[in-house]
């Protein structure tokens, strides 16, 4: 569950499909590295991309690198949510987007540099207004970004994890 100073977004992760990327991003859950994180990049009818910044746009320190799994048949279609990385498929580390639009054009075609395609991980299953509504809020520059930063700060409060056994009785 992802708890952000404009709502909730509950997610589905897919550990069968993704497992070394599930692993990483629940390590960092646990570790409560997203606390008081911010999604600083915002493209409407696009994506939203956090999880690697503070609110002082300080870049979070992070773990090695995981191996990228977008060779897994998911598709980075809306509601989705994958790891950001470099132009190296292998350096997601912390950041991650969720699909605000089917972006064909990041997924997996072939294993080389071009084609590796950005893993996808997950899905939002709750509160995906919120992630909606956080796509459309203005953007401008902000810290070390030239364009595409939230004029008005959007925080990830915190990240939690449920059990199956609590997302069924919410």
């Amino acid at each position: 569950m992802i708890k952000t100073n404009q709502g909730t977004v509950t997610l589905e992760l897919y550990p069968e499909k993704a497992p070394k990327t599930v692993d990483n991003f629940l390590r960092y859950v646990e570790e409560g590295f997203y606390k008081n994180t911010i999604f600083h990049r915002v493209i409407s009818n696009f994506m939203v991309q956090g999880g690697g910044f503070d609110t002082s746009f300080h870049q979070k320190s992070t773990h090695a690198p995981v191996e990228n799994e977008a060779n897994n048949g998911l598709k980075n279609e809306v509601g989705t949510i994958a790891m950001a990385r470099t132009s190296d498929p292998h350096s997601a580390t912390a950041q991650f987007f969720i699909n605000v639009a089917n972006n064909t054009f990041l997924n997996f075609t072939a294993p080389h540099p071009r084609g590796y395609g950005y893993t996808v991980f997950g899905k939002v299953i709750d509160g995906m207004e919120i992630v909606n509504q956080i796509a459309k809020t203005p953007t401008g520059s902000g810290g070390p970004f030239p364009g595409d930063v939230p004029r008005n700060m959007i925080i990830i409060e915190d990240i939690s994890v449920l059990s199956s056994a609590t997302e069924n009785n919410q």
